[in-house]
């Protein structure tokens, strides 16, 4: 029977969009961009459900807990670092310290990161790529081996200490002129010591406040590191 002309027609119910599955690398994907834009501590579960329109208990299918989003957050970074691929005996040092410039280049990248990887150790597949290659490097070098197992771990939680000291500098947004005005003021105050009790202090006042360019201390602990290693080198 017919439709009554009496009788509204109703309109068509809308059609709802598949939604996309919900998979680890979307979980991750929504977690390093909070991570990004908002910081380490803005990244949590309940908040990542956000992002992806779920609740939180669709995504422990997934991610375990907040420990194990971590270690992948970590992973994705290690993606991008370009380590080299063959180590050479006779350029060991110097790959050894593009290494460590390359870890902290990519640290740089994704602030926040560095908080994620303090305290842990990474254990996805491409974290320990990196770690693989970076033992490759000292072994070429002929570094002991339980030197180049201890020297892995140093090497990287340097490089960490690093990116995360620059994140927590980077969130107090100081100008320039900030900074340099700080660093002039810590300077006059090692001079104002007493130099009876601080003789060095004082003396060294000027040493003790320079470099405020990351790059220049980062590079003088890259030459000490590689230096150190290198006195513990088997002989050829």
């Amino acid at each position: 029977m017919s439709q009554s002309p009496w009788q509204p027609i109703s309109p068509p119910k809308p059609v709802r969009p598949a939604r996309e599955p919900l998979t680890r690398d979307r979980i991750v994907d929504a977690a390093m961009r909070v991570l990004l834009e908002q910081g380490y501590e803005a990244v949590s579960m309940r908040k990542i459900a956000q992002v992806l329109g779920t609740g939180p208990a669709s995504l422990y299918a997934h991610v375990a807990n907040k420990r194990e989003l971590d270690q992948l957050l970590i992973d994705r970074a290690a993606q991008d670092m370009k380590l080299p691929e063959v180590a050479d005996p006779a350029r060991w040092q110097e790959q050894l310290k593009d290494a460590m410039r390359e870890v902290l280049r990519v640290m740089r990248a994704y602030p926040g990161v560095a908080r994620a990887a303090i305290g842990q150790v990474p254990l996805g597949e491409q974290a320990i790529l990196s770690t693989e290659r970076v033992l490759a490097i000292l072994k070429a070098g002929k570094v002991p081996d339980q030197a180049a197992a201890w020297a892995v771990d140093l090497i990287m939680l340097y490089v960490t200490a690093v990116a995360f000291e620059e994140s927590v500098q980077g969130g107090a947004q100081w100008t320039p002129e900030e900074i340099e005005g700080y660093v002039a003021e810590m300077r006059a105050f090692f001079e104002g010591l007493p130099a009876d009790r601080f003789p060095l202090t004082v003396a060294l006042a000027g040493a003790l406040t320079s470099g405020a360019n990351h790059d220049d201390r980062v590079e003088f602990a890259l030459t000490v590191l590689t230096a150190g290693l290198a006195s513990l080198a088997e002989p050829a």
